[in-house]
């Protein structure tokens, strides 16, 4: 399912997401609270349906969804590894396994640090300062699981 990343209901959705009332929400666009109370019930709809649909193409067992905050525990199958798929405002829908990374060797390194720090500002957590992006996912996942 397609997540409209430039709709109104999804900046709604991240306006709550960071903690925003939808009294605020609705006064920021001069518009009732009861159309912002409809669009976040669309939205949270679309955004669960989503991390389902992404769990189940990826093969994971759904442990836990919360789509208020756009999160989704579960287990892969095919990996045997917990895994996380989340929804963020900067880059889309994601999909990380729990694994220990060879991450200095890796072609991908700078992309997921900024991947996990741009993550963790969305979602307002203070993590420790690392360049390592195992130990660094490994603290926001595991703050994500006390928000969910």
């Amino acid at each position: 399912m397609f997540l409209p990343l430039n709709d109104k209901q999804f900046e709604f959705w991240k306006l709550r997401r960071s903690g925003l009332l939808n009294v605020n929400i609705a006064r920021l666009f001069n518009i009732s609270k009861q159309a912002v109370s409809r669009a976040l019930l669309t939205m949270d709809e679309r955004i669960e349906k989503t991390l389902l649909e992404m769990a189940r193409a990826n093969q994971i067992e759904v442990e836990r969804v919360n789509a208020k905050r756009g999160i989704l525990f579960g287990h892969s199958v095919p990996f045997n590894a917990p895994a996380i798929i989340f929804v963020s405002a900067k880059h889309g829908m994601q999909v990380w396994y729990e694994h220990e990374g060879n991450c200095g060797a890796c072609t991908r390194y700078t992309q997921c640090i900024e991947l996990l720090w741009d993550f963790a500002d969305e979602m307002n957590l203070k993590l420790e300062r690392t360049d390592d992006p195992t130990k660094l996912a490994e603290e926001l996942f595991e703050k994500l699981r006390g928000l969910a």
